[in-house]
């Protein structure tokens, strides 16, 4: 081993930097979750706080908002996952059949712009678009004798409208794996099925969609891992009286405890849940994975 470390020496010190990323702010802040199962006073530190075993895990099971936070933060889970996931690679499969590379290129970069657009940014333009008050869409709808839609106070268009912001804004960027694979594959296949007669539709179904299955596989279960992880800022911008009772989440359950309210140990137990049930996915799909025959994660 110490003779494979040395003969790839530079290979180990570009890892370095990463490798101090990831223990820095991923490993050593994990011993903070010993406060969950304190009663966490910030001026008695970690370690003289009085400790209460899983007094806040039965606190967050047995209030009713669990459920409904719950119920919220799943059901907008499946929806980006149902919804969003699959379109990075229909886009990407799309962009793989554009022959004209200046076009190409153009497309790239006018669907890349929006992940480097704030969610402040989002949704205020999601703000100008769907409000009552002068928006483009009512004024669409009032001119072309329809009733204007309350969007952003209707609890019914706040799961496919934080859906499709998320879609504008990320689609793009995540072509970029997958177009990483399509480059790839190994063009003397399509040549072999060009000379046999096979259309682009048999093409695209019998080499080019399982050439990236194991990489749609991968990224799928990584996308579970941070499952439900429904994005703070999005929501917290979206979120108002009208409409909370579906748009509360335990992200923003977490900000609401911990930060207003200063329920550090509450808080801190509800992110250990999140992370629990993202390591249970995680594992159960990389198992369900490798059972099928793909290689996984792990």
């Amino acid at each position: 081993m110490l003779r494979r470390m040395t003969r790839n020496r530079w290979m180990y010190l570009l890892l370095l930097p990463g490798l101090a990323y990831f223990i820095a702010f991923k490993y050593v802040p994990m011993w903070g979750i010993i406060i969950a199962f304190q009663q966490y006073q910030p001026f008695n530190g970690i370690w003289h706080s009085p400790w209460v075993g899983t007094d806040h895990f039965e606190r967050l099971f047995g209030d009713p908002l669990f459920w409904r936070l719950f119920r919220n933060t799943i059901v907008l889970a499946i929806y980006n996952i149902v919804f969003f996931f699959p379109l990075p690679i229909v886009l990407a499969l799309m962009l793989n059949e554009l022959r004209k590379e200046w076009f190409k290129r153009t497309v790239q970069t006018l669907v890349y712009v929006p992940h480097f657009v704030s969610w402040v940014v989002v949704a205020g333009i999601a703000q100008l678009v769907f409000t009552t008050e002068g928006g483009m869409v009512n004024e669409w709808l009032v001119s072309a004798g329809f009733e204007k839609i309350p969007f952003l106070l209707s609890e019914g268009w706040f799961r496919p409208l934080a859906v499709g912001e998320v879609v504008w804004k990320e689609t793009g960027w995540g072509t970029i794996i997958f177009l990483a694979a399509l480059a790839g594959i190994d063009p003397s296949l399509y040549e072999a099925a060009r000379i046999d007669g096979a259309s682009r539709w048999r093409q695209l179904l019998h080499i080019t969609l399982p050439a990236i299955r194991s990489t749609i596989v991968i990224l799928l279960i990584l996308r579970l891992g941070s499952f439900l992880d429904t994005g703070f800022e999005q929501i917290f911008l979206m979120v108002n009286p009208m409409n909370r009772s579906v748009a509360e989440v335990f992200d923003t359950y977490v900000y609401t405890i911990g930060i207003t309210q200063g329920q550090y140990s509450l808080s801190t137990a509800v992110g250990l849940f999140k992370s629990v049930v993202g390591l249970v996915l995680v594992a159960g799909a990389n198992a369900l994975s490798r059972r099928l025959g793909e290689e996984g994660v792990y």
